[in-house]
């Protein structure tokens, strides 16, 4: 309990999250008799001695090395001629790029701002509400939570020991019914408003062709990435290596756009991305255990299955805190934080911690695009000069369709599981 008062008053003070949960983590050791001080260091050490961690930079390095190496500006195009014919033609532009994107970077926030400095001040141009526009590009940047290769699936799979090779499966079908609703709900908004389209022509097959061959490098990494895994040829972490390589020959050999300036542009990036992803990381090492020591999923458990028989409701419990937590805290904490509680009990009430992450995932993502404390929320308003209030108003709609496939994969499934119990039974 204290851990948890101190962490949520210095985070309300400002204080960086890496920087409150280690002050919280150390203040365990500090204050429970006979525990050695040496062991707090010991777990911040230890949390970095991980081989599957190494995915995590890897991944991040890839995705600025594609940024950089001309797939954002092909993927575009794919999805102009894909999608811009219909109702709030550039709306749909950015949900579907932000789905073939979530297959390159791998993070929202990444993806989100991106966006919002391409489309956004063309889709206000054309007539777009402001806080339209940026609750469709945030919104819509949730899909890279569950696309592969997600850097939060990566973390949920290191620190609940799931496979991420199967979670990179799950996400698949989850992430394009993301992108079915949230383009739906664009399309209701948009008739209703009369928002203008970015082509009026349907597409041809050979103009879709073209454009999808002229992307195809792009197009092809996440499939080649999925098979990589499934086909044992590479392990997770080895395939975040085998990204870097494959960015690096993409940019320089095929697309002949990748210079030694934008690569160490993509480096600094990274490792800017990274040293603050590794230093949560880090610190978290001492809450868990913190969290493991004190026996947190045990007496949760206790409490949760005594008053509760219905599995389905329990989850549901844990996805509704899930939420509310995720309004004040990073989705990354989250993960670390949260991962070695609730895993436990959805393994004892008979979960496959595969759904449940996908789930998790998608929840815990989804507090980057809502108020108080989103981080893709305010990079967007931030790059598109919206405000706050118009931005949390717009975006209401595209929330509640979110929440609502999150529900409705809860009671199926089988949605999610279908392709990692067809590929790896």
């Amino acid at each position: 309990m204290l851990i948890a008062v101190v962490f949520v008053v210095l985070m309300a003070i400002g204080m960086p999250v890496a920087f409150a949960t280690g002050i919280a983590g150390f203040l365990f050791f500090m204050t429970e008799p006979g525990m050695p001080m040496s062991i707090g260091v010991q777990k911040i050490a230890s949390m970095s001695q991980s081989f599957p961690l190494l995915a995590v930079p890897f991944f991040v390095l890839a995705g600025h090395l594609m940024n950089e190496s001309g797939i954002t500006d092909r993927l575009l195009k794919v999805s102009l001629v894909a999608v811009g014919w219909m109702s709030g033609g550039l709306a749909q532009v950015a949900i579907v790029l932000s789905t073939l994107m979530g297959g390159v970077s791998g993070s929202a926030v990444a993806d989100a701002a991106m966006e919002a400095r391409i489309l956004g001040p063309t889709m206000v141009a054309k007539g777009y509400g402001k806080g339209f526009s940026a609750a469709a590009i945030a919104v819509g940047s949730l899909i890279t939570a569950t696309i592969p290769p997600s850097i939060g699936l990566i973390l949920y799979g290191y620190v609940g020991n799931v496979s991420i090779g199967r979670l990179f499966l799950a996400g698949i079908i989850p992430g394009l019914l993301m992108m079915a609703v949230l383009m739906a709900t664009t399309y209701v908004i948009s008739r209703r408003r009369g928002y203008v389209v970015a082509n009026s022509e349907r597409p041809t097959v050979k103009a879709l062709a073209l454009a999808a061959w002229d992307a195809k490098w792009a197009l092809l990494f996440p499939v080649a990435l999925v098979l990589a895994i499934r086909g044992g040829v590479f392990t997770p972490s080895e395939v975040g290596a085998f990204a870097v390589v494959y960015a690096l020959v993409v940019g320089w050999l095929a697309h002949r756009e990748l210079t030694f300036d934008k690569i160490w542009r993509s480096f600094v990036h990274a490792s800017s991305d990274v040293g603050l992803i590794m230093l949560i990381i880090l610190m978290s090492g001492m809450v868990g255990y913190a969290t493991i020591y004190l026996q947190v999923p045990q007496s949760l458990a206790s409490w949760m299955l005594d008053g509760l028989s219905d599995p389905n409701l329990i989850v549901f419990l844990i996805l509704v805190f899930l939420l509310v937590a995720g309004l004040a805290l990073d989705s990354t904490v989250m993960v670390l934080l949260l991962t070695p509680i609730f895993v436990p009990i959805i393994k004892q009430i008979g979960m496959d911690p595969v759904h449940f992450g996908i789930l998790m995932m998608s929840i815990v993502t989804l507090g980057g695009m809502t108020w108080p404390s989103g981080s893709a929320m305010f990079a967007v308003c931030a790059l598109m000069d919206v405000s706050i209030e118009e931005y949390s108003i717009e975006s209401i709609p595209f929330i509640a369709a979110v929440v609502a496939l999150i529900v409705a994969l809860l009671f199926l499934p089988g949605l999610v599981l279908f392709l990692p119990n067809l590929a790896f039974g």
